[in-house]
Parts: structure tokens; sequence; C-alpha cells
């Protein structure tokens, strides 16, 4: 048998790390192409530091060769001149804009910033000490980032699936930032670093979404040319996002979100300038393109979960939400074929839907995966108590060992059910738990009932199940046992039903079949007066209604 590579998750954070620091600008140099009296055609240019403004002007000089004395021919020179002045621009300070006419001004300021840029890419000691410096910045930010995982998200670090995602979201934006800064074809505010803490947020909570996009534009601020700009609005952005898309169940939500993720950018860049310049005629108006584009790339975010989800395997709300109609394929062959069973599930899912809003799980996971638990009941609908008919119980003609069978294979039936259907995995995990390796009790109390003294084979009788691993999958093992057992109490009132939910939860942990949930006995206290609440609400008692009397 093949051992697989056991990996370890800093080894990821350092390839990644190298592969940053590899593709990282190395030269602060410009690639400008201009010329005084023509329009600029790149994106705004500001003073990244404290420099002097050097006087450039050309002059053009008709200089005779040897030949002249002979021929009298001339040829035109242009000859440079580099006078130094004591004016100085300082930093942040705006330099041109594109469209803006390049004038005599501009010229010299932009002249003597290539001038400078070139002079500092030429000296290979400056240059050395810079991939040095960056090289430091980036790999104390990925530190902070992995110590944050291996500390405060253990179960996000020891999964090799989760780091590699986080990753490659995070890779991916520094990339494609590092891409934009070197081409300087667009302006970077068109890269949605807004779709970090959504996705993120999709499938894992607040703070690791916040903390993945601070270490992203940490690293992107040390290419961009407004580094503060840039940071200021980029945590602008991501408090917004986890703040209005609290989750995410439908298209509209992300809309919602877009829209205020573009208003966020305009008030922040416009407070930004007034507070840098104090006059808003001067404003930059070309940058609200870039935001207005800004916008719908963020809209992409919905098909971009869906890739991610088929990729790793994830599932996100808006999945959920469409796997709980109940007019999908699967869903439909199972209130015609099993009616019974379908109601059972429905009532399942209302419990279990319940105690999870009170136990701090995931309400909407239990909901759909409650409607497809028992979706292995289709391949014998009617051996199933609830789809009998009263008078005609097929059981009556076959041994307690082959009633357990029965009842036992609907949990692999139901994995091969769900498989055919295309659901996934974090779906199919219900079917799995739903019983875990619990035992067909009916069944196997009669067997030891009939045979007091003889042996028991426990594996004819033992569903070949998991047992429930999250509280989602815990929870569905509760509701579903005390919703098929509270149909055979006769007095529906709080102490039977009280006594019915004790006896049932106790049982299971008895047998060791929650030994895996991370429930607390307070969770089950809670779970255990969910239960009792809305089965008194289902089983409440009704007036009857008094007959027209005739005359």
């Amino acid at each position: 048998m093949k051992q697989r590579f056991n990996i370890p998750s800093f080894i990821y954070f350092i390839i990644i790390t190298i592969v940053i620091i590899w593709l990282f600008p190395r030269e602060r140099k410009t690639d400008y192409a201009f010329e005084q009296g023509k329009p600029w055609k790149y994106g705004l240019v500001t003073a990244p530091f404290d420099f002097p403004i050097f006087q450039i002007n050309e002059r053009e000089e008709w200089m005779e060769t040897d030949s002249t004395l002979e021929s009298g021919e001339k040829y035109r020179n242009t000859v440079m001149q580099v006078d130094t002045t004591e004016m100085l621009i300082q930093v942040g300070e705006k330099i041109i804009d594109r469209g803006e006419l390049v004038n005599e001004r501009s010229y010299n300021e932009l002249s003597s910033l290539k001038a400078i840029y070139d002079q500092q890419a030429g000296t290979a000691g400056r240059q050395f000490s810079r991939i040095i410096g960056c090289a430091l910045l980036i790999v104390a930010l990925m530190t902070c980032f992995v110590l944050y995982l291996a500390y405060f998200r253990k179960k996000i670090y020891a999964r090799k699936k989760d780091m590699i995602f986080l990753l490659c979201m995070l890779s991916l934006f520094v990339i494609v930032t590092e891409i934009c800064v070197r081409t300087e074809l667009v302006n970077v505010y068109i890269i949605p670093f807004a779709i970090i803490p959504i996705v993120i947020r999709t499938f894992f909570e607040s703070r690791t979404a916040q903390m993945t996009h601070l270490t992203t534009v940490l690293i992107c601020a040390l290419m961009v040319p407004d580094a503060f700009e840039f940071l200021l609005l980029q945590f602008l952005v991501c408090a917004v996002a986890l703040y209005v898309l609290k989750d995410l169940t439908k298209r509209s939500d992300l809309i919602k979100c877009a829209i205020y993720i573009v208003a966020t950018y305009v008030v922040g860049y416009i407070g930004f300038w007034l507070f840098q310049n104090g006059d808003i005629s001067e404003l930059n108006w070309s940058s609200f393109g870039g935001f207005g584009i800004n916008f719908l790339f963020v809209l992409f975010a919905y098909p971009f979960i869906y890739i991610i989800e088929n990729i790793f395997g994830y599932i996100s709300n808006v999945t959920l939400v469409e796997l709980s109609d109940i007019n999908l394929p699967a869903l439909v062959e199972l209130s015609e074929k099993s009616p019974g069973t379908f109601q059972h599930s429905l009532q399942v899912s209302m419990l279990g839907t319940a105690a999870a809003s009170k136990v701090n799980a995931n309400p909407q996971l239990v909901r759909t995966g409650a409607l497809y638990h028992d979706l292995g009941k289709l391949e014998n609908p009617g051996y199933f108590s609830e789809n009998t008919v009263v008078g005609n119980n097929p059981h009556d003609h076959l041994t307690l060992e082959e009633s357990a069978k029965i009842i036992t294979e609907h949990v692999p039936e139901g994995v091969k059910k769900a498989q055919q259907f295309g659901l996934p995995s974090a779906i199919i995990k219900f079917i799995q738990t739903h019983h875990g390796k619990g035992k067909a009790k009916y069944f196997y109390n009669s067997y030891k009932n009939q045979h007091p003294d003889g042996p028991v084979n426990e594996e004819a009788f033992t569903y070949d199940g998991i047992n429930p691993d999250t509280k989602e999958t815990a929870l569905l093992m509760m509701a579903d046992a005390v919703e098929a057992a509270s149909r055979s109490l006769k007095d529906y009132n709080e102490a039977s039903i009280r006594e019915l939910v004790n006896r049932i939860i106790n049982g299971q942990i008895a047998d060791g079949l929650l030994d895996d949930a991370p429930l607390t006995f307070q969770n089950i206290s809670t779970i255990k007066n969910v239960f009792v609440d809305k089965l008194l609400s289902v089983y409440h008692s009704r007036v009857s209604y008094p007959e027209l009397n005739k005359k």
C-alpha cells in the first residue's frame, strides 16, 4: 500500500514566500516615455519621496565634422543641459495625471524623478539592499500569517486543503498586483481585493478572512505608488464587506455588497484627497472609472465561489439554499416513492435547524443535510415503518437478521444515491453519520430477547456508518432518532416528551456515538430543551369543531 506524502503546513508557506520574493519587482526605475507638449498617457504620478528638481534644457547645435572642411556638410546634435536648483518636491505631491499635457514644469519633475530612479537602480549595493529589505518584510508578514493560523485556527492549519486554498488566494492577488504595477497599463484600484474577504468569509469565519486580506494588501502595498492611500482604502473596503455580507445566500446579497464597496472606495478616496490636498477641484476623476470596473469584478465572486467549491470540495450557503429546493430531482423522487420518509425528513430538518441556531452551528447546513439523510430508503421504501400500510408489514416474512440487513443497508445505499445525484461531500457526510456505528435497536433487542443466552452477531445489526464529528452531523443524529421515536408516543405532553428526548439522547451518549462530536454538556442540555419545545408545538392538542345541527 502506497504511503501518502505528509507535507507539513509551514512548507507551503515557505514555497509561497519564495515565489513572491522571486517575482517581486527588483528595480525602482521609470519606464515612462514622454515628450514636452504631448499628453501624458499613463496614470497618476505622485512623488514617492522628497527629491530636488533639476532644470533640464535642450538645445540644438550644428556641429562640423572633419569632412566639413572639404564638403561643407554639418549635422544637428541635441545637447541636454542639467542645472541644479533649490526647488524641492515633497512626498505625495502630484506630478502629472493621465491626459494632462507635459509642460515645462512637469517635464522637469518627471525627468528628475527618472534620473534619480535610474541612478539608484544602477547602484549594485542599493539594489541588493532593497531586495534584502523586501525579502525581510515579506517573510515577516508571512510569518505573522502562519503564526495566526497555527495558534488561533489550528483546524485550518492542520488541513492541507484549507492551507492551500488560503495561500492560493493570497498569492493570486499579489501576482496580479505585481503584473499591474510592472506593466502600468491599468489602475491598481481595478483589482477587486474585496473578493478576498467575501470568498474566505463564505467558507470560513470573519477573522481568518480579515487576516488573509490584511496580509495580502500589506505585501501589495510594498509595490504600489501611494502605499498609505492604498492601505487605507483597502482596510475600509474589507471592514464594509465583512459587515454587509454576513451571509451570502442569494445573488442580491452580493450586488448590495458590491454597491457598498464602490461607495466606500469613492467616499474614502475623496476624503483622503481632501485631507491631503484640500482642493476638490483638482480631484483625479479618472480613478472613479477604476472603482466602477472594480464593482463589476466584485460581482464575479459569485461564479468564483462555485469554481472554488468544485476544486476544493467546499460548500457555501448559496449552494445549500439551492439544494434545499424541494423541486430538485432527488427530493421529488423521495416525496413520490417514499412520502412518509419525506415528511420525516422535513420534521427532522425543523428540529435540527431550531437547535443549530442555539449552539452556534450552521442551521442551513443542518436543514439541507436533514432533507437528504434518508435518501437510501428509496431502494426499499416499504420496509420502513413511516411508509408501511397498517396491517401489511413486510418484515413479518423475514428473519430478524434479514430485516436488520435491509434497514442498515439504507446508509450505504444513500451514499450511492447521493453520488448519482451529484450531491457534494458535505451532504453525503450527513447520510454516513446519521446512525453512526449504532445498531438497529428494534431488531437487535428483539433478537437478544429471543436468544437471551445465545451468541449475537453484532455486525448483522450494526449500521455501516461513521460517528458524527461536527456539531451539525451530531444534531442530525439526535433529531433523527428523537423525531422517529416521538411517533410511537401515546400521550403527547411535556413530561412524556421530555422523558423520551432524555432517554434517546442519553442512550446515544452511553453507546459512544457522540464521543467525537464537539458538543458540551451545556450544548446537549440546550438541544434537549429545544427538541421538547418543538415537539410540543408539533403535537399540540386541537379543539374539536362542533357539527352543525340538522333541522
